[in-house]
């Protein structure tokens, strides 16, 4: 007889010990999302280990400030947030850094809980809106945010500098209530 109990996941802080796996699930996402749109990227992107330098200087500064999802003793999701990095945007708008979750443990409230988190983060931080910028062939981000109460931008805000790979991004938005 199988156990029916349901799946409990906790969320909490990041520590520096989560950077390796916070790398792995960043990894693992991005090639899921690469074969889907059966056009792999055109450079490998950075290495684990790059990612897992990025990730621990973010948690070691808070920035982006860093939530992870533990089920079952293992890292499963993580989100990164704070205030938003596009130019000209009020102080009281954060931003959606990262949020990733295992391609496993897609659809079992963990993306939800993770946008949770980081929407009280970021209330309490003084934020009244939030920000993502999500591939517009990522059909599946798209559905997700949008069925959260997020709202694509009507007008195409400028590509930030910094990150010219946006071009084939969109932002979404919605109020922190």
């Amino acid at each position: 007889m199988q156990n029916s109990m349901p799946i409990t996941h906790t969320v909490r802080p990041a520590t520096v010990r989560d950077a390796k796996a916070i790398a792995r699930v960043h990894a693992a996402v991005i090639q899921v999302l690469s074969r889907e749109r059966q056009a792999p990227d055109k450079h490998s992107g950075p290495s684990l280990e790059e990612r897992q330098a990025y990730w621990r200087e973010a948690i070691e500064y808070s920035e982006p400030q860093v939530k992870v999802v533990i089920e079952s003793d293992a890292m499963v999701g993580f989100v990164g947030f704070d205030r938003s990095r596009d130019k000209g945007t009020p102080s009281t708008t954060g931003e959606i850094w990262a949020l990733c979750v295992l391609p496993g443990h897609w659809r079992q409230g963990i993306g939800s809980a993770l946008l949770e988190a980081a929407q009280e983060g970021l209330k309490e931080e003084g934020c009244t809106r939030v920000t993502v910028w999500v591939a517009q062939r990522d059909l599946r981000a798209l559905q997700f945010f949008e069925h959260a109460g997020f709202k694509r931008e009507t007008i195409a805000p400028p590509v930030p500098t910094a990150a010219a790979e946006r071009a084939d991004e969109i932002r979404l938005w919605r109020e922190l209530v």
